[in-house]
C-alpha cells in the first residue's frame, strides 16, 4: 500500500498575534471621563484666576489717583516724610514687577493684605460679608427661576396667545429697565408710600443678629429657633431680592420659552404625541426636561448678573455685603480691598461656570468629555 502524496498544502492566514493580557484591575484604575474632565476644567480655572490677579493688579496700578492722597489727611500730605513712610509701608515705592511678585506670594499663602478702611485683614472682611451677598443672590436667583420658568413654559404652551404676548412684554420691560431705577421705585412704593416692607438693613435695629452658623440670617435664625429674627430677616430680604430677580426674570423667561418651543417641535415630542401622550405629560415630561441645558445656562447667567448687580442694591438698601464693601473700597481707593473683592468675584464666577459645565456633562449624553 503506497502512501498518497497529500500535495501542496495551502498556507492559510497566519494566526493573529495575541496581545498580552491586561493586568488585573487596569480597567478599574482608569480615570472616569467625568473626573478627568473636571480636573481639566479646574486646571484651566486656576489659570483664569491667575490672569484675573494680573489684570486687576495692572489696572489698580494705573489708576490716576494716588492712594496716599485718598488715605492720608491734608496735614499728613504736607509732610513729605509721612508720605514717603506710607508709600514704603504699602510697598508703593517698589517697581511694579516686584510689587506683583510680592502680592502673588502673599496671595498663595492666603494673605490678601490689610484693608486701609477697616484696618483688618481683607480675607476676614470678605469672609464676614460674603454670606450676606450670597443669601441675597441665591434667593433672588431662585425667585427669578421660579417665575421665569413658569411664565416661559406657559408662554410656549400658548404660543401667540394673550399670555404669550403679556409675558414677552414683561420680559422686554424687565430687561430694559435699570436695576437701580427699579430699586428706587420699589423703595418709594413699598417702603415710603405703602409702608408694608422695611427699607434698609438685614434685620430690625431692635433685634440682635442670630448666632452665626452659616452667615445667612434666615438659615441661622431657623437653626437657632429665633422666630423673631427669622421673620425680620425674611421681611428685609423680600424687597432687595425681588428687585434683583426682576432684573433677570425676563432673560430666564425668554430662554425657557425658546427652549420649550424648540423641544415641542422636535421629533421625539411628535413621536410621544403619536403614541397617545397629551397635555402636561408631553409638556413637562418631554419638552421641559429636554430644555434642561438652556435652564442651566439661564441659571448660570442669572447668578452671575445678580452678583454684579448687588453693588447697586446693597448700597441702596444698606445691605452690608460684598457689593457695599466693594463700593466703599473703590471710593476710598483701598487697593488691597479692591483687589481682594475682584479675586473673590472671579473665584465665584469660575466655580459657578465649573458647576454648570459639570452639570451639562452629567445630564446631557450628547456632550463628549474628551
Amino acid at each position: 500500500m503506497t502512501e498518497t502524496d497529500p500535495g501542496p498544502v495551502l498556507a492559510g492566514p497566519e494566526p493573529a498575534s495575541v496581545a498580552p493580557p491586561a493586568p488585573a484591575g487596569a480597567s478599574r484604575r482608569r480615570m472616569p471621563p467625568l473626573l478627568a474632565y473636571a480636573l481639566r476644567r479646574v486646571a484651566s480655572s486656576v489659570l483664569i484666576v491667575f490672569g484675573v490677579t494680573l489684570v486687576t493688579f495692572l489696572l489698580s496700578s494705573v489708576v490716576p489717583a494716588d492712594p496716599a492722597t485718598a488715605n492720608l489727611g491734608q496735614r499728613a500730605l504736607d509732610d513729605p516724610g509721612i508720605v514717603a513712610r506710607y508709600r514704603a509701608e504699602q510697598g508703593l515705592d517698589r517697581p511694579l514687577p516686584v510689587q506683583y511678585a510680592s502680592y502673588l506670594g502673599n496671595l498663595l499663602t492666603g494673605d490678601l493684605g490689610i484693608s486701609q478702611q477697616t484696618q483688618r485683614p481683607v480675607l476676614d472682611d470678605l469672609a464676614e460679608k460674603l454670606p450676606a451677598t450670597l443669601e441675597l443672590v441665591v434667593v433672588a436667583t431662585v425667585m427669578a427661576l421660579v417665575v421665569g420658568v413658569l411664565l416661559g413654559v406657559l408662554a410656549a404652551k400658548g404660543r401667540g396667545g394673550h399670555l404669550d404676548r403679556i409675558s414677552r412684554t414683561l420680559s422686554l420691560t424687565g430687561v430694559s429697565l435699570p436695576t437701580f431705577w427699579i430699586g428706587m421705585v420699589a423703595a418709594v412704593l413699598f417702603v415710603k408710600n405703602l409702608g408694608v416692607l422695611p427699607g434698609s438693613g438685614r434685620l430690625a435695629p431692635a433685634l440682635d443678629p442670630p448666632h452665626r452658623i452659616t452667615g445667612f440670617y434666615t438659615a441661622d435664625a431657623l437653626l437657632t429657633g429665633d422666630t423673631d429674627a427669622f421673620a425680620s430677616a425674611v421681611a428685609h430680604l423680600v424687597l432687595p431680592a425681588s428687585v434683583l430677580a426682576l432684573s433677570v426674570v425676563g432673560m430666564v423667561l425668554r430662554f425657557t420659552r425658546s427652549a420649550v418651543l424648540e423641544a415641542l417641535s422636535s421629533d421625539f415630542v411628535k413621536a410621544g404625541r403619536a403614541k397617545g401622550l397629551r397635555g402636561s405629560g408631553v409638556l413637562w415630561g418631554y419638552a421641559v426636561r429636554s430644555a434642561s441645558g438652556q435652564l442651566i445656562t439661564a441659571t448660570t447667567l442669572s447668578f452671575s448678573l445678580l452678583l454684579a448687580a448687588t453693588v447697586y442694591i446693597e448700597q441702596q438698601f444698606s445691605w452690608n455685603g460684598i457689593g457695599q464693601y466693594a463700593f466703599r473700597s473703590s471710593t476710598n481707593l483701598d487697593l488691597p480691598a479692591v483687589m481682594g473683592v475682584s479675586i473673590l468675584i472671579a473665584l465665584v464666577f469660575v466655580v459657578v461656570n465649573l458647576v454648570a459645565d459639570l452639570l451639562y456633562a452629567a445630564f446631557d449624553p450628547r456632550i463628549r468629555l474628551s
